[in-house]
């Protein structure tokens, strides 16, 4: 609901036809980030905690508090009564979302925990300033908390091909993003600049250790997930080079850029990564790979990049406007795309009935059917490799070894954290 509510707003600023002419459209970004992108991010974060222990199911109060605060302020508006409850309860959803983080660090003290910590606090901060100070001051504190947080699953996935380095690494740019995104409250033009200095780095290292570079010459899903991340890294990239060179400054064509290329290309784009792998699990109803997912990724980056070029060439004409609604369309169909998946269900193969359902969860919260799947594959690849190293790994090699150890690391940290 805060997701349709948070892109009527947006149509609104657009200047588009929207399904409510009358909502307050200043209440879009707050409403996008902290409404629906907080909610989705604290929902996989509540299931982490509460899995198999219903006595932390006070864990799901983080999304639900988030979720209704975002709901109330888009039909409210940021001077109604509701609009102000909603404000309210959006800090009780980022507060109680830290805690969640807390308990998951006492469980397991783990340094890529730290890191996810350190992404709760700039929610829970921008839900308070956003009390006093406009919503355009607070886009680095929102943009920190979305980096950190989609860095980190990065980091937590992809910890064979990343390296030992790469947790300690990810926290150090972690700290620099949020006390950066802290002082542009104060120095805004040089916070800005550097905000996008370490988001460039951050970038830039993402692509040179994460696993798409490997992936992307495979099949399937696989090669699907490293386009879509590599896309969203090249978003992230523009953002960054955006903020140095210009600040991003309001009023200018480039605090659209700044914006967008963080919360629509980068996020966006992750989430349309991430579904097949992060939804199941949060769920627990299997999301098969289609092909028919490329279509709103497609569209989505086509969108974003058509806004951008007009914002910067001819200004917020027909063209920008268009951009905007292709984005709002993407979103929409992958939505759709998504629901038409998951009652479809498995594709059928050859000889085998169609599977639907919801798939057996292991201890660690990891599907049955990809754990013995991972196990097969396992198997595989340690029998090829006791006939010796002397041969190259195939492309498909490399890909298999990535995709195991990420599985494997995660249901590694699982298993850790429920202990």
């Amino acid at each position: 609901m805060s997701l349709l509510i948070g892109m009527n707003a947006g149509l609104l600023n657009l200047g588009s036809w929207a399904p409510s002419a009358s909502q307050d459209e200043s209440v879009h970004g707050f409403v996008m980030t902290a409404g629906f992108l907080g909610t989705l991010i604290s929902l996989e974060r509540a299931q982490a905690l509460a899995h198999n222990e219903p006595k932390n199911s006070w864990a799901f109060l983080a999304p639900g508090l988030l979720g209704a605060g975002g709901i109330l302020l888009g039909i409210g508006g940021t001077a109604s009564f509701w609009g102000m409850v909603g404000h309210l309860l959006m800090i009780q959803g980022a507060l109680v979302f830290s805690l969640v983080y807390l308990w998951l660090w006492r469980r397991a003290p783990l340094t890529l925990l730290a890191t996810q910590i350190l992404s709760a606090v700039p929610l829970l901060v921008a839900t308070i300033l956003v009390l006093r100070f406009d919503v355009s001051a607070l886009i680095p504190l929102l943009g920190a908390f979305l980096i950190i947080t989609i860095a980190s699953e990065r980091a937590e996935l992809a910890q064979l091909s990343m390296g030992p380095r790469a947790v300690p690494t990810l926290l150090v740019l972690s700290i620099l993003l949020v006390l950066i995104a802290t002082g542009s409250l104060l120095w805004p033009e040089a916070g800005a600049r550097a905000f996008g200095a370490v988001q460039l780095v951050l970038a830039l290292w993402l692509i040179k250790d994460d696993a798409p570079r490997h992936l992307i010459k495979s099949k399937g899903i696989h090669r699907y997930t490293a386009i879509a991340l590599l896309t969203g890294y090249f978003w992230l990239i523009v953002g960054g080079i955006t903020w140095i060179a210009t600040a991003g400054a309001v009023g200018t064509p480039y605090y659209d850029v700044v914006i967008h290329a963080i919360f629509i290309g980068f996020a966006f784009t992750m989430i349309m990564a991430h579904a097949p792998t992060i939804f199941p699990a949060v769920m627990g109803i299997p999301v098969p790979y289609r092909p028919i997912m490329y279509v709103p990724l497609v569209l989505l980056n086509l969108g974003l990049a058509l806004r951008i070029f007009a914002e910067i060439t001819v200004g917020q004409g027909a063209l920008w406007v268009h951009g905007g609604q292709i984005n709002v369309i993407a979103i929409l169909l992958f939505v759709i795309t998504i629901v038409g998946t998951v009652i479809a269900g498995e594709p059928k193969k050859a000889g085998e009935p169609k599977r639907t359902g919801k798939p057996a969860k292991s201890r660690s919260g990891v599907t049955a059917d990809r754990e013995s799947d991972t196990a097969r594959t396992a198997k595989a690849t340690e029998s090829d490799s006791t006939k010796g190293s002397t041969n190259a790994p195939s492309t498909e090699r490399v890909t298999q070894n990535l995709e195991i150890d990420g599985q494997d690391q995660t249901q590694n940290l699982s298993s850790e954290v429920d202990r």
